[in-house]
């Protein structure tokens, strides 16, 4: 890159409307900035600037930006350019190395950005080269991870409302999975919102919620249940207090269904993109991971096999593997708190369900709580230790999971 043997860095410090941009050389000068805009005529103004100063196609010069994500991001992906996305925790420690007095400027901080290039580039890791399918399906399941989060906050909104003044609901709607979230439950709050006309709820409105939410069968054995909890001796608001709870229900309701098909509707669409990916089978092959919980993995692990030099290195990106800390005497073993935590999440509902499919996931679930005597948490979360490295070794080596192999010592002691 460049003339001769002098290599250039570029950094952009990026921002909603406009960016600003560096590049530094191998010796640390400042050879050139620009203030771009968040636009296709910004876009074309920073790779002439790139071009300008020895960017070639065969050649690209690395670029350090504080994000991972957007146009711009995509604009810089295309070819073989490396694009390091820095964490701003990481640019700011960086930034005082420069600096005692601690000032910022965003031209500077695309030099600190450039420059972190220039000493550290070995440290830090490009954005993986993910295909454009994976790449799709992050965008979808972390979307449908995102809304079912919102569904349920949504949910215990309304039901800690509900609690105030119409207990007679939740108690109905107790012995039904998902409770809030389901059609029959919300049809029939809109049907009566309060505890006095729900009390007032014929055999057949009811009936006809039931339907319209979509039941097919054990309409009237349900309806009467229901009929019977609305008509119980319930305590009861004032009528003015109790009409105002009403209508303030009745707007959450309506967030709560907005979030309900957005679910729905993102549920659906990862079921059709992600059996089209290579590693699917793979993935949906190891015990405790359906369609949706094997895309929220796929999305956070990526399919750029290189990403990971080791399973460990995945592990210690999920927060699965625990963290050494060690001065002097003292040393301590804990969890990890830096991680990612969308694919954390997803670990922990992995490890949840694989005992339930897995004999040998099971006993080494038993096994971490009687002879190690893990808690609950400590021990799904040593499970999806080991799943995950199980995982890496099977998409690597291209091979789906088996039992006898993954817990051999387990299986023969449950034996």
């Amino acid at each position: 890159m460049g003339e001769g043997t002098t290599v250039i860095y570029c950094g952009i410090d990026w921002a909603e409307h406009t960016h600003d941009v560096a590049l530094v050389n191998d010796a640390g000068e400042l050879l050139a900035k620009r203030h771009i805009t968040d636009d296709a005529a910004g876009y074309k103004i920073l790779l002439d600037l790139l071009a300008e100063y020895g960017d070639t196609e065969e050649t690209p010069i690395p670029v350090a930006i504080e994000t991972s994500r957007g146009l711009l991001v995509a604009v810089l992906r295309q070819g073989q350019r490396q694009v390091f996305a820095i964490n701003p925790m990481a640019a700011a420690r960086y930034r005082d190395r420069h600096s005692v007095s601690r000032k910022k400027s965003d031209p500077g901080d695309a030099l600190v950005l450039a420059n972190i290039l220039r000493t550290d580039m070995h440290a830090h890791r490009t954005l993986p080269n993910d295909s454009d399918l994976g790449r799709a399906i992050a965008v979808l399941a972390r979307a449908q991870q995102d809304a079912t989060w919102n569904r349920q906050m949504m949910a215990n909104q309304l039901r800690s409302l509900l609690r105030e003044y119409y207990p007679a609901a939740l108690d109905a709607f107790a012995t039904w999975t998902n409770g809030l979230c389901r059609p029959e439950a919300r049809e029939l709050l809109k049907a009566a919102p309060t505890p006095t006309r729900a009390a007032k709820l014929s055999r057949s409105q009811v009936q006809a919620a039931l339907k319209r939410a979509g039941r097919k069968r054990g309409i009237e054995a349900e309806a009467d249940r229901i009929r019977e909890v609305f008509r119980a001796d319930w305590a009861h608001q004032p009528p003015l207090v109790e009409d105002a709870l009403g209508k303030q229900m009745l707007a959450l309701l309506l967030q709560l269904e907005a979030a309900c098909t957005a679910a729905s509707e993102l549920a659906k669409a990862v079921e059709e993109t992600f059996p089209q990916h290579p590693d699917a089978e793979i993935i949906l092959s190891f015990p405790g991971l359906g369609v949706q919980l094997g895309a929220r993995v796929l999305a956070e692990i990526g399919d750029d096999h290189a990403r990971f030099t080791d399973a460990r290195g995945l592990k210690a990106y999920a927060g699965a593997s625990p963290i050494t800390r060690a001065s002097g005497k003292k040393s301590s073993i804990t969890r990890r708190r830096i991680k990612n935590d969308r694919l954390n999440h997803a670990g922990y509902l992995w490890a949840f369900s694989a005992p339930n499919r897995s004999p040998g996931a099971k006993a080494h679930y038993r096994r971490r709580r009687d002879e190690h005597g893990d808690w609950h948490a400590a021990a799904l979360r040593n499970l999806f230790n080991r799943l995950l490295g199980q995982l890496y070794h099977c998409i690597q080596d291209h091979e789906m999971f088996d039992e006898q192999a993954a817990f051999p010592a387990q299986l023969t002691v449950a034996a």
